[in-house]
């Protein structure tokens, strides 16, 4: 390492200010849309659509394994109404984590249906990924504010205060 790149204590130099927080599947490329950030969210529009059919597939697997074993037509179709309300549950609750960040204790206690509706919040992920990596509007705002006020609370006065003139 040159001098350039380490400071006085021998540790490389950071940029000063707020650093940006990685996303899921994109690092830190969303800030400046880098780094193959394109395929990227190519890549998990493509990754999520294919991981929510092969989740339909296997639900639909489950349901003809309820068929076939003759239980009537009441399990079926609640195993059908299940998957369907805990799916729309989910969807909403994923896209609406894309614009704010979740209360903890709601998400902790919303883990079982979030999980029997998984096909939901993938679907929710795949829609987001086509404008955006999911999750880009929120961190890009909260950065956006972290770097506002790094700015404001960096910059220096000019001049003496004391020899300010006061307003009569």
């Amino acid at each position: 390492m040159s001098a350039a790149e380490n400071d006085t204590n021998g540790t490389p130099d950071s940029p000063a200010g707020p650093r940006p927080e990685p996303l899921r599947f994109f690092g830190t490329t969303w800030v400046d849309h880098s780094g193959g950030y394109t395929a990227r969210r190519i890549g998990v529009a493509v990754g999520s659509l294919a991981a929510a059919a092969a989740a339909c597939f296997v639900l639909r697997l489950a349901y003809d394994g309820l068929a076939i074993a003759d239980v009537g037509s009441f399990v079926p179709l609640l195993m059908v109404v299940m998957f369907a309300i805990c799916s729309s549950l989910a969807f909403r609750h994923t896209w609406s984590s894309f614009t704010g960040r979740p209360d903890p204790d709601r998400q902790a206690s919303l883990r079982g249906l979030l999980s029997i509706g998984f096909i939901g919040s993938l679907l929710a992920y795949f829609v987001r990924s086509l404008t955006e990596a999911p999750g880009e509007k929120l961190h890009r705002a909260e950065y956006d504010r972290a770097r506002e006020e790094y700015a404001r609370r960096t910059t220096r006065r000019s001049g003496n205060p004391s020899k300010k003139r006061r307003r009569s």
